[in-house]
């Protein structure tokens, strides 16, 4: 498969962005994926990039964002951070991504049996770590709400639309780039048993 150029880019919809991430997490599970030349992208993608789509996802080792949607070299930003929370240098990736270099989805990626959204919901507080798993508390908040009871993988998700929220409400710049339709924002969970990516 051909490295994305410039014009390749532009033709993509925000629609056909997040269906072609759905394609590779389909081949990635079917073990069909794409065969590429990595060494040629390397030389292919050292005078530009054009990733059609930007990922926020954790750092967890398990979550490896361009196998799980078999993708190849230049084709997604990949942002990522413990919870897959939003912050200023977060933002500020995702705004180059999309307003600078001409992404067309943001995808939020959360995943299950997460580490810091257990420590989380378990109020673990160690060094800076305490101030990153505060930006959880909204999410443990609204699954204490509506369930009464503090579930792990509900909060897993209830953070991924955390994240979404943030984005618009904290940059004007992306906000109004999904208003004008230039963009999408999308939420998923990574299933680190088998693989899947289930969007929400």
């Amino acid at each position: 498969m051909s490295t994305i150029t410039k014009e390749m880019q532009e033709g993509i919809s925000p629609d056909q962005a997040i269906e072609m991430l759905k394609e590779g997490n389909q081949r990635f599970l079917n073990k069909n994926q794409i065969s590429r030349d990595l060494n040629s992208q390397v030389k292919e993608t050292s005078g530009g990039q054009n990733p059609y789509a930007v990922v926020l996802s954790c750092i967890d080792s398990r979550v490896p964002v361009e196998l799980a949607f078999d993708q190849g070299i230049g084709d997604v930003f990949s942002a990522r951070v413990a919870g897959n929370i939003v912050n200023e240098d977060v933002l500020g990736s995702i705004e180059y991504a999309c307003g600078v270099a001409g992404s067309k989805a943001i995808l939020v990626l959360g995943h299950t049996k997460c580490g810091a959204v257990t420590a989380a919901c378990q109020g673990v507080e160690l060094g800076n770590i305490t101030a990153l798993l505060s930006k959880v508390k909204p999410a443990i908040a609204d699954v204490e709400n509506r369930f009464g009871s503090i579930e792990v993988e509900e909060v897993t998700k209830a953070n991924v639309h955390q994240s979404i929220k943030e984005i618009r409400a904290k940059s004007a710049l992306l906000n109004d780039l999904e208003a004008e339709g230039k963009i999408k924002i999308v939420g998923a969970i990574y299933h680190v048993e088998n693989g899947n990516v289930t969007f929400l």
